[in-house]
């Protein structure tokens, strides 16, 4: 039967179940399949921190939202139009997200007495008319996926783990989205046992089926493509954006790149990307531990290599030593930090910004590092790229602060011309530097370029440049072991400048005031770019005037920070925090920042800053 398409503008689609359910995959491939057509998008993967809770329980549930749209969008999306309820957990779970009138497809399957009493429901949602303010939509995926497979050579309990293919093929129909990709996909996954491919294709083909004939749906929905800059596109999360962009920075540089890692959620994803790329010279090495990661990415840089390591906040806290140690050697070294929420294990799958006083000050004695943040997931390659270019050029360590959401988030991102990327190549060492009084000349590995205040790299076996580094403090210059007070405290002061010299090698911090009459400013760091770039842009259609700025460069801050918060009568800083930044610009430029704080371990929505920053404006 002919059944009425209708045009949409923007979705947001939430797929929760168990951990066992799928959930991930399924969000994954509708993704794909959204990026292919051509929308906006922004995802938002959450999922249990246990590494399988009880199936059926609150703990267990693991979700995947996307937001897709025909412009262009900044956030995974504040409530889902659509949720998907595998079962009653993610139905509970999930439930308070969702505005009046949201449509809940459910696994009817599912709802059996047990399962419900499992999540404490007294009584069934589907019937007792709770739901009365959703469209829902009940339909026995599992049951039908059974039915589906019954001629495959399947088990029962094998054909139901296909549902969420089902429930893929139901919503890519219902949105009008590409399904040869899908298939594809199925194919490769499952070929070493094409029968488990031909199943799951012939589960989403059934879930597609259902959506044509039932006449449960008698709508389906179309989200044009959105306007988007000419040029190849792909659809790429954080750690792999990340990946690439080391990879790019190792090729543009020229050197090899080293990445020394020790599996942590939710790092782990760079070092299986990095893997896969040893055709580009990549070497990496999975540690016992972190010491040794750090320790091997170290001893790599100071052999003329990209040294690389990755982890998260109780990774970086274990590295600290290694790290102050990289300072005293001015070597380059990019340590990422996934940010995750704390302290302790915490909840490694949740995200968090609260490794910032970390990264600039987590380490023993006067040991300055650079830190940058990237803003959205595709924005990770070029973060990395700009940490790489620092750590090389000034001979740092570099400390990238990406986090959870970030990490395991994903958007369309424009593939880059090669001739477009920072040209990174270095000039090693190759003849002594230094003359002495009797006339030999000799290699000071302390003989610092006069605008960077970067001490040559010389590597190791070069003829004539033997040198001697290590943490013991070292005289300026020659590298000599010293103890000398006017000494140390002359190099304790070079390493400090060599950091605040950046200042003048990054742009300065631009600030979105379309009127240039705002009085409120919002600056923001990593990941609540998306979400305030939103609030702002609502505030703005409603007439509200507001001011944007976001830092990348967090040490050090760009050189007219100061001039633009006192530019402001309010400052607002957004933060998953307590609030790390507002602290250290209080105490640095004695602006009464107002922090707006949250560490739920999940971002924040568009809406809620909405809220908070109107009510801040009309208080200016």
């Amino acid at each position: 039967m002919a059944k009425q398409v209708r045009q949409l503008d923007r979705v947001v689609i939430r797929f929760a179940g168990d951990s066992g359910d799928g959930m991930q995959l399924t969000g994954d491939r509708f993704t794909s399949e959204t990026a292919q057509l051509g929308n906006d998008l922004s995802t938002l993967p959450n999922f249990p921190a246990e590494i399988r809770a009880p199936a059926g329980t609150l703990p267990g549930v693991s979700s995947f939202q996307v937001h897709f749209a025909n412009f262009d969008i900044l956030t995974p999306g504040d409530a889902p139009d659509v949720l998907v309820a595998m079962n009653p957990a993610a139905l509970k779970a999930n439930i308070g997200d969702l505005p009046s009138g949201a449509t809940v497809i459910v696994n009817t399957d599912e709802f059996t007495k047990r399962n419900l009493a499992k999540v404490g429901y007294d009584s069934d949602p589907l019937t007792d008319g709770s739901l009365a303010d959703y469209t829902v939509a009940p339909v026995a995926l599992t049951s039908m996926t059974v039915a589906a497979l019954q001629d495959f050579d399947l088990s029962k309990k094998e054909a139901e783990r296909a549902k969420n293919m089902f429930a893929l093929g139901l919503l890519s129909w219902m949105y009008s989205r590409p399904t040869e990709s899908t298939i594809r996909f199925l194919e490769r996954k499952f070929a070493a046992r094409p029968e488990l491919a031909q199943a799951n294709i012939a589960a989403f083909k059934a879930g597609w089926n259902f959506g044509e004939t039932t006449e449960s749906f008698a709508v389906r929905y179309e989200v044009k493509p959105a306007k988007m800059a000419p040029g190849t596109y792909r659809n790429i999360t954080g750690n792999v954006a990340l990946s690439y962009g080391l990879l790019a920075a190792s090729v543009r540089s020229g050197l090899p790149l080293f990445l020394g890692a020790y599996p942590i959620t939710p790092a782990s994803d760079v070092l299986h990307e990095l893997s896969k790329h040893k055709k580009f010279g990549v070497t990496t090495f999975q540690a016992e531990d972190e010491i040794a990661a750090v320790g091997a990415a170290l001893g790599a840089s100071y052999g003329g290599a990209l040294g690389v390591t990755t982890t998260s906040g109780p990774g970086v806290a274990l590295k600290a030593e290694t790290i102050g140690l990289a300072v005293a050697l001015e070597l380059p070294l990019v340590i990422c930090d996934i940010q995750r929420a704390g302290p302790s294990t915490g909840m490694p799958t949740k995200t968090e910004q609260a490794d910032l006083m970390l990264a600039l000050f987590g380490r023993h004695g006067e040991a300055p590092a650079a830190v940058i943040a990237p803003q959205s997931p595709a924005d990770c390659f070029y973060a990395a790229l700009e940490a790489c270019r620092i750590a090389l050029k000034y001979r740092t360590p570099v400390v990238l602060l990406s986090d959870g959401y970030l990490a395991n988030g994903s958007e369309p991102w424009l593939l880059p011309e090669i001739d477009e990327l920072p040209d990174l190549r270095v000039e090693f060492a190759t003849e002594p530097n230094h003359e002495l009084p009797d006339g030999r000349r000799v290699f000071w590995p302390y003989k610092r370029d006069p605008q960077t205040l970067a001490r040559p790299w010389a590597v190791p076996g070069t003829p004539g440049l033997e040198h001697r580094i290590g943490g013991l403090e070292k005289a300026d210059g020659s590298g000599e072991i010293s103890y000398d007070p006017a000494n140390h405290d002359k190099m304790v002061r070079l390493r400090a400048a060599r950091i605040e010299g950046i200042a003048q090698d990054i742009p300065p911090l631009t600030v979105d005031d379309p009127d240039n009459d705002a009085e409120v400013l919002v600056l923001g760091w990593g990941s609540t770019y998306g979400p305030i770039g939103a609030a702002c842009r609502q505030l703005r259609a409603r007439g509200v005037k507001i001011a944007q700025a976001h830092l990348r460069h967090l040490s050090p801050l760009p050189a007219n920070t100061g001039e633009v918060l006192r530019s402001y009568q309010r400052v607002v800083v957004p933060e998953m925090n307590l609030g790390q930044l507002s602290t250290l610009l209080r105490a640095r430029f004695l602006v009464d920042v107002i922090s707006y704080n949250q560490v739920r371990g999940l971002p924040f929505t568009a809406a809620e800053l909405e809220s908070a920053l109107e009510e801040v404006v009309k208080n200016a």
